[in-house]
């Protein structure tokens, strides 16, 4: 199946192409086009001439435009679903899960696009400001670039692209070199919605060209990223006074501490951790258990673990399968073999059987192993003891990272001490750090990037604030 650039609302051949493969298969699924720059300048091109119609299209006509294409994806959920599980190897039923929250992001960026407004300024509470009225308001930056990552490949995009299309903006779309085919139902279902050609443009290909064009080009005005800290910060050093959104990595941890239910905590933590086989930004990477519970905890977690299932993505049996790529796997058994080296013990898994890897929980883990320190961005896991709720606040803030963190307590006061003392984008009391809904705001300090998700709080990074002053 050969695909096609959307380049001003027409699907356009590349010259050179590369192979897509299923990373459960192997099997040879697609052939993505790859950009050179002349295609990367059409596709910029084409939204600057729509970001012009955008500007000025009523806000009740975008809104009308993303609700269709919500109603679109609700229509056709299975198809898309299954593209999801083909090309990202996320289990069908976990792919199911991230349609429906694709659907609601657009259907909160209809909402938000009716929502933008600006306030009045009363000047006259300045010397000299009398006889003066002034507001503000919000105008659409023009064009955004976004580069959006494997690991949500529909809701992630639609946290870029729903926004900025909200907003008044065009978008220039680069996806995840393994999942383009997702961004390519987006530009289909667009089309039929009525969005103006050029409004999106989906460009494939290597991050040295289309991501490169895109932070250097100055008709970009916003650069919207997902990804790994490496990449991010390298944008933000070139980007110059673009606006510039970053997602980047995280060890997101939870804490558990003395009092908590164990039936209730267990099972919410087995999800956090082995969801689609780890590879989410928020994904748990570090237990913390205060070592009167540690034991129980331990076991609990264990068992509970030992009943997830492997295999085919399209299965609907299946919880956990292949991770993006065969590298990706070796890299996150090499991580795994350095903890043991370290000290640690594996609890459960550390194998991998055809091309999955099984989930695994280690214990003992040194703080300065990659397994705790890096982003595994895997299936794996580590559980450590502490002697307090404080220590382990100590030892979450002791990272590069800041994303979400999440503490299971029914200590109100201990609560409001770690919601204060954590150093994270987000914390989720008496939940795992994974959890995340579509209209909250979603964002991390430190390594972890800079800028909000959400998509009221992305509006506000697209738009430009200006003020109007009138005097009598």
């Amino acid at each position: 199946m050969k695909k096609a650039f959307y380049i001003a609302g027409e699907w356009r051949e590349g010259t050179v192409y590369a192979p897509l493969h299923a990373p459960y298969s192997g099997e040879r699924i697609a052939e993505i086009p790859q950009a050179d720059e002349r295609t990367v300048d059409q596709a910029i091109a084409s939204a600057q001439e729509a970001a012009y119609a955008m500007r000025r299209m009523p806000a009740h006509q975008r809104a009308a435009i993303l609700e269709k294409i919500s109603r679109l994806f609700e229509e056709r959920l299975e198809e898309a679903a299954r593209i999801i599980a083909l090309e990202a190897g996320k289990p069908i039923k976990t792919a199911r899960g991230e349609v429906i929250r694709t659907i609601q992001t657009y259907k909160f960026a209809a909402e938000e696009a009716k929502r933008i407004h600006g306030e009045t300024v009363p000047l006259d509470a300045a010397i000299g400001g009398e006889g003066r009225v002034a507001y503000t308001v919000r105008e659409p930056l023009g064009v955004i670039g976004a580069i959006t990552p494997f690991n949500f490949p529909m809701n992630l995009v639609a946290h870029k692209v729903g926004p900025a299309l909200a907003a008044g903006n065009a978008v220039v779309l680069k996806p995840a070199s393994q999942t383009p085919l997702s961004a390519f139902f987006l530009a289909e279902l667009a089309e039929a919605a009525g969005l103006p050609p050029g409004a999106l443009n989906v460009v494939t290909g290597s991050g040295g060209t289309v991501g490169d064009k895109l932070v250097a080009d100055p008709r970009i005005k916003a650069i919207t990223f997902t990804g790994s800290p490496a990449v991010g910060i390298g944008i933000r050093s070139r980007a110059g006074l673009k606006r510039v959104t970053l997602e980047l990595g995280s060890n997101s941890a939870v804490i558990v501490d003395r009092d908590v239910n164990l039936a209730a905590v267990v099972p919410r933590c087995v999800f956090g951790a082995f969801a689609y086989s780890g590879q989410v930004c928020i994904s748990v990477q570090r237990i913390y258990v205060v070592k009167e519970m540690y034991q129980a905890f331990l076991e609990a977690f264990v068992s509970e673990t030992r009943k997830l299932r492997g295999g085919d993505p399209l299965s609907e049996e299946t919880d956990y399968s292949a991770m993006i790529s065969p590298k990706e796997t070796e890299r996150a058994l090499a991580w795994i073999e350095e903890a043991k080296q370290r000290g640690a013990s594996v609890a459960c898994g550390g194998e991998v059987e055809g091309r999955v890897l099984q989930p695994t929980i280690l214990t003992g883990v040194p703080a300065d192993a990659k397994v705790s320190c890096q982003e595994v961005f895997g299936p794996v896991v580590l559980v450590n003891p502490v002697d307090s709720v404080e220590e382990a606040i100590a030892l979450v803030n002791d990272s590069r990272y800041g994303l979400q963190a999440g503490l299971y307590t029914n200590n109100l006061s201990l609560a409001l001490q770690a919601a204060d003392e954590l150093h994270v984008g987000g914390v989720m009391i008496n939940d795992v750090p994974t959890f995340r809904v579509d209209h909250m705001p979603y964002g991390g300090v430190k390594e972890s990037g800079m800028g909000r998700e959400g998509i009221r709080y992305a509006i506000e990074e697209l738009t430009e604030l200006k003020l109007v002053a009138i005097k009598r």
